[in-house]
């Protein structure tokens, strides 16, 4: 019992360092950047106020462990902001190597379920997956509209690279959200705030 739980608590604290990864993406009152960690709680915040975008197959709980876990790996691999210039392939290696160590740390039959519930999020496959994708990329420019550009001055961001960055992603899991984004993303751009 004590070994599991010297585990359990040796993982939670190496999951306290996400409070330290900044993202490109700053907080709705554009004061600083948010950390991954808050990200990573709005979504579960997202999830549950915006359930009724989901489709009849997305299983609400399942979609929030997705996203309380999706950004765990930023800790060793960093925050790769959408708008950002990387190389891809080397991002998913960074991260398959972070999620090894990050979960290694729990006991086998945790470390192979949260793991298990991260490659769900990672393939995008299943419907509460796609869901909490959408989310995952419907969160940003939410936040960047609030500030008013928020990363979207720092990158030179366009509409175009909005619409070709997100909007599939967005409307694979939740179409009705992209929809909503992207009437309000035309209005913010109309408006010449950039």
């Amino acid at each position: 019992m004590t070994l599991r739980l010297d585990q359990q608590i040796a993982f939670l604290n190496e999951a306290d360092r996400l409070k330290s990864t900044l993202r490109a993406t700053t907080l709705c009152d554009g004061s600083r950047p948010e950390n991954s960690a808050e990200h990573s709680w709005h979504l579960c915040l997202y999830a549950l106020v915006l359930a009724d975008q989901a489709g009849p197959q997305v299983e609400i709980d399942r979609v929030i462990r997705m996203l309380i876990l999706h950004d765990l790996v930023e800790i060793d691999a960093g925050d790769n902001p959408i708008y950002g210039d990387f190389d891809q392939t080397v991002v998913e290696q960074q991260e398959q190597l972070a999620a090894e160590r990050l979960f290694g740390l729990l006991p086998d039959d945790l470390r192979d379920e949260l793991r298990a519930i991260w490659e769900e999020f990672e393939a995008a496959e299943t419907p509460s997956a796609r869901f909490a994708k959408s989310l995952d990329r419907f969160q940003p420019p939410m936040q960047n509209l609030a500030s008013g550009g928020g990363s979207w001055i720092d990158y030179k961001v366009t509409p175009q690279d909005i619409e070709t960055r997100i909007a599939a992603k967005i409307t694979r899991g939740a179409p009705g959200l992209w929809t909503y984004a992207k009437r309000r993303i035309t209005a913010f751009f109309a408006q010449g705030a950039l």
